[in-house]
C-alpha cells in the first residue's frame, strides 16, 4: 500500500465544507394530517426490502425511546461446479439470519447492539453454514457499539461496526441481492474500533481508526465523504488501508486483504421506482514476501447494481460486476480472484416480494473466471471456470 497515498487521501476526507444553500417550498395554506415516518433505524437496508414501519418500542421516560426489532429467515441453494474440498454442495438449506437488534436512536447517547446468528453468502466463494461461519467470524454478537452525539451535526461512536467500504453491506436481508458480490469479497465487513461523523449542508463526512479485517490490531484508517447533489443523486468516495503491516491470518481475517487498501467510487441515483448504484474499485496490496511470499498486486473493477419496483410489495433487483487483477498467471504477485493475474464478471438476478414485514425472494447469478490459475476455480478439482447459483430465501423483519 502506498502509505503516502493513503494519508493524503485521509486529509482530504477530512476537509470541511459550506452549508448548503436551503431550497424555498412554497407552505400550504392548510397542511394535510401524516402518519408519523417510521424511525431510521440500523442495521441499513438498501432494498427492496424495508424494515418494521412500526417497530416494537418501549418508552423508558427520561432515557428515551428504546426499539428492539429483527429479523429471522432461512435460504435454499442449488449451485453448479460446487467446490467440493472446501466443504461446499451442490444443494442444501440452512439460516441466513436469526437475529435480533436493541437500539436507542436519539438523544446525546445511542446504541446499537445486534445478536443471534447469520450466515455470509458471496458470489465464487464456497458457502459456509450459518453456524460455523458465526463462530469463524464476528461471533454472536456481529456488530455492537455506543455513539456519542452532543449536536446534530457531529458524532462519535465506537464498538464493532459495519465498515464504510463498499456498496453492500454485510448480511443478506440489507442487500439488493441474497448473495453479496465480488467486490465485497476484497471489502472489509465489520470492524473494531472508533468513528468520529460530521454533516455539513450536504456533505457528510466520517472518518475511522480501526482493526481492517477484523484484525485486533488497530492500524486501520478508514474515511468516507458523500455528497448530496439534489434529491436524486448522491456521490459517495471512501477509503480503507492498513497503516502497518500485520502477519495476522484467519477464516474472517485473510492476510493479503487485512494489508491491503481499498478505494471505492459510488453514485446512487433514486426516481421513482427505480434506484441505479453503478460504482468503481481499485485495490492494491503491497510486496509482502517475508510474511506471505507474495509480490505486490492489484485490482480494478465495477458493478452496476439496479432495482426497478413494479408495485409497493414486488420488485426486480440485478448485479453485473466485472473484476480484473494484476499479474501474470502462475506469478508471485497476490492473488486476489481465482490465481495471480486472473480477472471474473458476474450477473445476478434476484426478483422480491414483501408483504408488510414477511418477504419472500428468488435469486439466480452466474459467475465466469477467466485466465484462472488450474485448481484455484470452481468444482471437485477447481479447474471449472463457470458458477451458476440459483438461491430462495423466505423470512420476516419483525
Amino acid at each position: 500500500m502506498n502509505k503516502q497515498i493513503l494519508a493524503g487521501t485521509m486529509l482530504a476526507l477530512a476537509v470541511v465544507a459550506q452549508p448548503a444553500i436551503a431550497q424555498d417550498a412554497p407552505a400550504a395554506a392548510t397542511p394535510p394530517a401524516a402518519a408519523p415516518a417510521a424511525p431510521v433505524l440500523s442495521p441499513a437496508i438498501t432494498g427492496p426490502l424495508a424494515g418494521n414501519s412500526a417497530p416494537t418500542n418501549f418508552d423508558l421516560g427520561d432515557f428515551g425511546k428504546v426499539y428492539v426489532t429483527g429479523v429471522a429467515s432461512g435460504i435454499a441453494r442449488f449451485q453448479d461446479h460446487a467446490v467440493t474440498g472446501a466443504g461446499d454442495h451442490g444443494s442444501y438449506g440452512d439460516l441466513s439470519n436469526a437475529q435480533i437488534f436493541i437500539q436507542k436512536i436519539d438523544g446525546v447517547f445511542q446504541f446499537f447492539v445486534q445478536a443471534g446468528v447469520y450466515s455470509l453468502p458471496s458470489l465464487g466463494t464456497p458457502y459456509t453454514r450459518a453456524t460455523r461461519v458465526t463462530d469463524s467470524t464476528f461471533g454472536p454478537l456481529p456488530q455492537a457499539f455506543i455513539k456519542i452525539a452532543p449536536t446534530a451535526n457531529f458524532s462519535i461512536q465506537a464498538g464493532k461496526m459495519p465498515t464504510l467500504i463498499g456498496a453492500e453491506y454485510t448480511f443478506t436481508f440489507e442487500n439488493m441481492n441474497i448473495d453479496r458480490g465480488l467486490l465485497w469479497n476484497l471489502e472489509p465487513a465489520v470492524s473494531k474500533g472508533v468513528q468520529a461523523n460530521y454533516t455539513a449542508g450536504p456533505l457528510a463526512f466520517s472518518v475511522s481508526l480501526n482493526d481492517g479485517f477484523y484484525s485486533s490490531k488497530y492500524s486501520t484508517i478508514s474515511g468516507s465523504v458523500a455528497y448530496t447533489i439534489d434529491p436524486k443523486n448522491v456521490l459517495a468516495f471512501a477509503a480503507s488501508g492498513n497503516t502497518k503491516t500485520t502477519t495476522k491470518s484467519t477464516f474472517s481475517t485473510p492476510g493479503i486483504l487485512n494489508n491491503s487498501s481499498v478505494y471505492n467510487l459510488i453514485l446512487t441515483h433514486t426516481d421513482g421506482p427505480w434506484i441505479i448504484q453503478p460504482y468503481v474499485q481499485y485495490t492494491h496490496v503491497d510486496n509482502l514476501v517475508p510474511q506471505f511470499g507474495t509480490t505486490s498486486a492489484s485490482t480494478i473493477g465495477g458493478a452496476i447494481l439496479a432495482k426497478y419496483s413494479f408495485t409497493p410489495e414486488f420488485s426486480l433487483p440485478v448485479r453485473g460486476e466485472y473484476v480484473s487483477s494484476s499479474g501474470t498467471r502462475g506469478g508471485t504477485a497476490a492473488s486476489f480472484l481465482y490465481g495471480t493475474g486472473s480477472d471474473a464478471y458476474s450477473i445476478t438476478v434476484s426478483p422480491t416480494y414483501q408483504y408488510k414485514i414477511f418477504f419472500v425472494r428468488a435469486e439466480g447469478s452466474y459467475v465466469k473466471a477467466i485466465h484462472a490459475t488450474e485448481g484455484a476455480a470452481f468444482g471437485k478439482f477447481g479447474n471449472d471456470t463457470s458458477q451458476l447459483r440459483g438461491v430462495l430465501e423466505l423470512g420476516v423483519l419483525f
